[in-house]
């Protein structure tokens, strides 16, 4: 299997999953929101 097509793989197994389970979803979101927002020291 090519590398492209592991990641791929990869890549839509992974969203799959945040597609049927709503807590990893929601996690990810403030995962996400928390990267974007400037560092508060």
């Amino acid at each position: 299997m090519s590398r492209n097509t592991f990641a791929l793989t990869t890549l839509a197994l992974g969203a799959a999953y945040l597609l049927r389970n709503d807590k990893s979803r929601q996690k990810l979101k403030e995962q996400f929101r928390s990267l974007a927002s400037p560092a508060k020291r």
